[in-house]
Formats: structure tokens, sequence, C-alpha cells
């Protein structure tokens, strides 16, 4: 009866063991998804809200679908671009068909880096 009692008692430590063992490999798996595909799919979008949240007229835009074109206007979540050299090609757009934004001081830090300044003609100028 005795050797009954400890060959049980030995069964459940084992049982124990093998549960804690389990649920820490889920906690270390749910870990390795989160750090390894949610973290940076967020900081991509957190990245992506603030560049067309900081749409401003007179941006260069990408939309989605490849066109290129001007921003006019910016109310709320609709931007107004004009594609193309034709004046009347106006078409409002929601802002998450923007792709990517290409503004006019980027265009000169370019310059300046392709010129070998750096950036110090622009600074002077300040």
């Amino acid at each position: 009866m005795i050797a009954m009692f400890l060959e049980q008692n030995v069964n459940n430590q084992a049982a124990g063991a093998s549960t804690a063992f389990m649920v820490i490999y889920v906690v270390a798996l749910v870990a390795f998804f989160y750090f390894m595909f949610l973290r940076p799919q967020r900081k991509e979008q957190k990245k992506i809200d603030e560049i067309r949240n900081g749409v401003l007229p007179g941006d260069n835009i990408m939309t989605t679908g490849g066109f290129y074109g001007v921003v006019l206007d910016v109310v709320d979540d609709t931007v107004i671009v004009e594609f193309g050299n034709n004046k009347n090609c106006r078409i409002p757009m929601h802002k998450n068909a923007i792709a990517e934004v290409e503004r006019d001081e980027d265009k000169e830090e370019q310059k300046d880096e392709k010129a070998g300044n750096g950036g110090e003609r622009r600074k002077k100028a300040k």
C-alpha cells in the first residue's frame, strides 16, 4: 500500500512538471510570434500612418495604383490630387490610397547630397 502511494505521488509530480513545461512553451511561442511578426508590422503601419497624416498641399505623391500626382488640398481623410499636366484632372482620393510622399524639401536634400555638399549650403541659408 505504501509503494502504491509513493508511485502515485511520483506520477503526479511528473504530470505537474509536464504541465509547467507546456505553459512555459506556449508563452515562449506567443512571445516569439509577437516580436517576430506583430510588433514589426505595427511599427511599419505606424510609420505609414505618420506619412499619410503629414501630407500637405504641394507634395508629390504616388498612389497605390501607381499614379503620380500633386496634392492640391487636404480635408480630413480626403486629398484632392492633380494628375499629369492637365490642370482639369483633379480627383479626390482617400489618404489610404497614398503609397509614397515626396516633398520639395526631400528633393533639395537629395540634390545637395549628389553635389557633395551634404546639406551644408542649406544650413548656411538658414
